[in-house]
């Protein structure tokens, strides 16, 4: 397995995963606030926000709590400013990692993305360290009850998607950057919107891992995702099938 994807975790960090519903919210919460904040508060003319309620649909949470965000983000409910912020640095075994947080206190979130690091067996980099390890791409993941695989696959190409992955996490639909939004809306016009539509980074380069290596990058990828403001992680590891097996045992 290569990489680290949002949609395609190992059993080894899912219940654990699982167990975070109230970070998630406050996660979404933010994402909220900021796609409100960065366009319209209206959905239907603000495609991130319109992903962003999306997600804290399929999430569970509560209409009330999901208003008062897009109110914050739109100016009529106070509450704190967060700005978008990226991280890269190494972990175990020279796995490159990418972090994408959103924060309201720039030094708080880099001392506790830093001591992440340092507390697992990884080092924070400079701004561009790791990023040429990496391929900027278009992300739009559905559930996988919306559509079978071939729907999906069709429709996909149709819009001008490179790539569709479906299994029983969802559909995860990759594009080019410049096209995004092209086949975004045409997925949207056919499945409605998406759980997740964004620009991601998908590792060009990996760096395989072992048995040691990999449960000490897990660890750091958890901590990294405790924080609540941390948004994604990326990494370019890749672990053999044997090795996962016994990790997820």
């Amino acid at each position: 397995m290569a990489g680290h994807s949002q949609f395609k975790n190992i059993m080894y960090r899912k219940g654990a995963q699982d167990a975070k519903r109230g970070k998630m919210f406050t996660k979404l919460i933010r994402e909220l606030t900021v796609a409100a904040r960065s366009g319209l508060a209206d959905p239907e003319f603000n495609p991130r926000l319109r992903t962003a309620i999306a997600a804290a649909k399929a999430a569970n949470m509560p209409k009330d709590t999901m208003e008062r965000a897009i109110r914050r983000g739109s100016g009529d409910d106070g509450g704190e400013s967060y700005e978008e912020v990226r991280y890269e640095g190494y972990g175990p075994g020279g796995v490159a990692v990418i972090v994408e947080a959103l924060t309201d206190n720039r030094n708080r979130t880099a001392s506790e993305v830093r001591a992440a690091f340092g507390k697992h067996g990884g080092s924070l980099g400079e701004s561009g360290s790791v990023a040429f390890m990496f391929e900027r791409v278009g992300l739009i993941h559905y559930p996988a009850l919306v559509a079978d695989a071939e729907a999906m696959f069709e429709a996909a190409l149709e819009a001008g998607a490179d790539d569709v992955a479906s299994g029983d996490s969802g559909h995860e639909v990759r594009c080019a950057p410049d096209s995004l939004s092209q086949v975004r809306d045409a997925l949207e016009a056919r499945f409605g919107p998406a759980d997740v539509a964004r620009l991601d980074w998908k590792p060009s380069i990996t760096t395989s891992i072992d048995e040691a290596q990999a449960e000490t990058l897990f660890k750091l990828l958890d901590a990294l995702d405790d924080s609540d403001d941390v948004q994604r992680v990326m990494a370019n590891y890749e672990i053999a099938e044997d090795v996962l097996e016994r990790l997820s045992a």
